[in-house]
């Protein structure tokens, strides 16, 4: 499920409270500080950013994750300002938070895990959180009311939440999980073990950091890290994965049914993120099959997606097939241009490297104009495939972009 207005108590996994309020932080005044906290400390595993300019949250959190090696009690979250390029005072405001968060929900600094997004170079005022914290207190509650007020107050340019549940039974048992995530722009999550996107899963199964940790790189590295935007890779992305143990069901790294709907949810969100993305008209499906290996189509993939002059094309309904050949040219894979074969939906572009013969023009432009559509590349040299889903590229997102800090 994709919408957090429909979220059913029976959805949500046990073992976890929630809170969202106003603290003062986003101008609009709109929601902007979202806390969970787990009734038990938590397993937990995390993955981040690969840019090398890091925020404060992420540096404290990577910090805080190896300290309490993988456990968690307490997740704050504040949207309007993203605590990176502030120097030793951000890491200060992060800590500050934490430490007041952890005597506030009777738990180690080190098992709160912190994150921030919102606009880059802005001291974060550390007070306005910390000043919040008896109201979260106040309003934390297991309820999907305050689950979808969590998913609300985290989204900075989103134009809707974004949610995603799933279940198995094992043994009479049932095992949730329910996933939570924000991102419109800047988007481009290169996430490695050790407006940003920000995810937050939580199950009730009972599973070991180590064990969480391989299930949570498996499912994001064909759901987020197969997502793109605009080629931007943001300085707080986060993937946080905690497993509060409630349903009282066992489970490691070998469960396929468990990393099966782990997966699901992670796909689910990371389309979200992609339908929701700024000044969004188009999204894409690209399927490259016929690759030498699976990071060949995955680099394949990324050239197109990222190629300013494919997407301004998507973004007009232009069946300009020439660019995809161009992008794939310079993807870094040694392509043959003559093994080469291309379809938009169901409809023949190009073959063995040429236009066509069944090619139809003013088919293929009515077949670009809906929001949703698929582009199929056959390279013809093995048997490498990956999804990877995108967008178009319009003015609305120029003039997003353009305006973000004033």
């Amino acid at each position: 499920m994709n919408d957090s207005s429909l979220l059913t108590q029976d959805a949500l996994p046990s073992g976890f409270r929630f809170a969202a309020v106003k603290a003062g932080i986003k101008p609009s005044g709109n929601l902007d500080l979202a806390l969970a906290v787990a009734d038990l400390t938590a397993s937990a595993a995390a993955m981040f950013t690969s840019n090398r300019v890091v925020a404060a949250p992420v540096l404290v959190g990577r910090r805080h994750m190896k300290r309490s090696k993988g456990r968690v009690r307490t997740v704050i979250v504040n949207a309007g300002n993203a605590n990176c390029a502030t120097g030793p005072a951000g890491i200060e405001a992060c800590e500050k938070v934490c430490r007041a968060a952890a005597a506030a929900f009777d738990c180690q600094e080190d098992e709160v895990f912190p994150s921030s997004t919102g606009i880059i170079g802005v001291p974060l005022p550390s007070e306005k959180p910390i000043h919040a914290l008896p109201q979260l207190a106040a309003t934390l509650a297991a309820t999907p009311e305050q689950f979808s007020l969590f998913a609300r107050a985290i989204l900075t340019t989103d134009t809707k939440p974004k949610v995603a549940t799933a279940r198995i039974s094992v043994n009479e048992k049932t095992v949730k999980i329910a996933g939570v995530c924000k991102g419109a722009g800047m988007i481009h999550p290169q996430l490695v073990p050790h407006a940003t996107m920000l995810v937050y899963l939580f199950t009730d199964a009972a599973i070991s950091p180590e064990d969480l940790d391989a299930l949570l790189q498996k499912s994001v590295e064909v759901s987020f890290n197969r997502i793109s935007i605009d080629g931007d890779t943001s300085t707080n992305d986060t993937v946080l994965l905690l497993a509060s143990g409630a349903s009282g069901v066992p489970m490691d790294a070998s469960s396929a049914a468990f990393s099966n709907a782990l997966t699901e949810v992670c796909t689910s969100l990371a389309k979200q993120i992609v339908d929701d993305g700024e000044g969004v008209t188009h999204v894409v499906e690209l399927q490259i099959e016929g690759a030498p290996t699976d990071r060949d189509a995955l680099s394949v993939a990324k050239a197109i997606a990222h190629s300013p002059l494919v997407k301004t094309a998507w973004a007009g309904c232009d069946p300009n097939w020439g660019r995809l050949m161009a992008a794939a040219g310079y993807s870094g894979v040694a392509v043959d241009p003559e093994r080469i074969s291309i379809w938009f939906g169901d409809l023949p572009i190009c073959r063995n490297g040429g236009r066509a013969p069944e090619f139809d023009e003013a088919a293929a432009h009515q077949y670009l104009k809906q929001r949703n559509f698929t582009v199929r590349i056959d390279l013809g040299l093995g048997r490498g495939f990956c999804r990877f889903w995108t967008t178009d590229l319009t003015a609305d997102y120029v003039h997003i972009n353009a305006d973000y800090s004033t």
